[in-house]
C-alpha cells in the first residue's frame, strides 16, 4: 500500500472523514493544549461535516478569502506574524489545511447561527421585568434632574475647601449660579435627567439620602472638583439599563442553547457511517 494512502474512517452525509484528517486534527490539539485525542478529534471533525452540510443546504458559501483573514485574525491575536504561524504549524507536523478547514467550518457554522438559530431565540419581556426589578436596589429607584458644580482647577485641597464653602451657601438649583459667582473658576452645568441606574453606585447611593435642594460632598475629579445638586427627585422604576443588560446576557445564554440543540438535531438526522 503506497506511504500516501488514506483509510475512510467516518462518512457524514457522504462526506468522508480520513485516519490522516483526525491525526492531522489530533497534532492541532497537542498544539493547542487541547487533551481531547482521537475521540475528541473525530467527534470535532464529523460536528464540521454536520456544520458544512447544513450550510450547503442553507446555499452558505465561505471564500478562501474569509479563510485567510480568519487565519491572519489568529496570528494577530497571538501577537505572530503569518509566516511565524505557518512555521509553528509545520513544526508540529500541522498541515495548513487542517487549521483551514476547521476555519472554513467555524465560518459556515457562524453563517447557518445568523441565517438559522437566531431568530428562532426568544426572550420574555415579561421574564426580564421580573429579573430586573428583583436587582433593583432601593437607592437606584429614583429619577434625577441634576446640576454638576465644579471647581476647575488644580491643588485639590484648596479647590475642595472651596467646594465646601459653596456647599454651605447653596439653596436650591435657582441659586446655584449665583452663589458660584462668588468663586473664582466654579461653573454650574446642567447635567439633565438621569436615573439612578446611570450613576456611579457611590454616587447614586448618597443622592439616594438627599432631597430636592440637596448637593453631594466634593468629589475630586480629573479637571478639578465636582458636586452634584439635585434639582428634582421623584421615585421611579426605570428598568431600562438593568433590562438592556440582562438582555444581553439571557440573549447569548439562550442562543448558545439553541445551537447546541440545533448541532445535535442536526447530528441526529445526519448519515453518520463508522467504518
Amino acid at each position: 500500500m503506497p506511504a500516501f494512502a488514506q483509510t475512510v474512517r467516518v462518512t457524514v452525509n457522504g462526506t468522508p472523514i480520513t485516519d490522516v484528517q483526525i491525526s492531522q486534527r489530533v497534532k492541532l490539539f497537542a498544539l493547542e493544549g487541547n487533551r481531547g485525542g482521537t475521540k475528541g478529534a473525530t467527534e470535532q471533525l464529523i460536528d464540521e461535516a454536520v456544520q458544512m452540510s447544513e450550510a450547503k443546504r442553507l446555499g452558505i458559501t465561505v471564500s478562501n478569502a474569509q479563510v485567510d483573514d480568519a487565519f491572519l485574525q489568529i496570528a494577530r491575536n497571538l501577537k505572530l506574524s503569518e509566516d511565524k504561524l505557518r512555521q509553528m504549524l509545520q513544526q508540529g507536523g500541522i498541515n495548513m489545511d487542517t487549521l483551514k478547514d476547521r476555519l472554513r467550518a467555524a465560518i459556515a457554522w457562524n453563517a447557518v447561527t445568523e441565517m438559522a438559530i437566531m431568530p428562532q431565540v426568544q426572550i420574555s419581556d415579561l421574564e426580564l421585568d421580573q429579573k430586573a426589578a428583583g436587582q433593583l436596589k432601593d437607592y437606584q429607584s429614583f429619577d434625577y434632574i441634576l446640576k454638576e458644580v465644579i471647581f476647575v482647577g488644580q491643588g485639590a485641597a484648596k479647590r475642595t475647601g472651596d467646594a465646601n464653602r459653596y456647599r454651605s451657601r447653596f439653596a436650591g438649583c435657582d441659586s446655584a449660579v449665583d452663589v458660584s459667582l462668588n468663586f473664582t473658576d466654579a461653573a454650574v452645568l446642567d447635567v439633565g435627567r438621569r436615573n439612578a441606574t446611570q450613576l456611579p453606585e457611590a454616587i447614586a447611593k448618597e443622592l439616594a439620602g438627599l432631597n430636592v435642594g440637596g448637593i453631594t460632598k466634593p468629589r475630586v475629579v480629573e479637571n478639578g472638583v465636582s458636586m452634584l445638586a439635585i434639582c428634582e427627585k421623584t421615585q421611579a422604576e426605570d428598568l431600562t439599563f438593568i433590562k438592556s443588560d440582562l438582555r444581553a446576557e439571557q440573549g447569548n445564554e439562550a442562543l448558545t442553547d439553541q445551537v447546541a440543540t440545533y448541532l445535535a438535531d442536526l447530528r441526529k438526522s445526519a448519515k453518520i457511517i463508522y467504518n
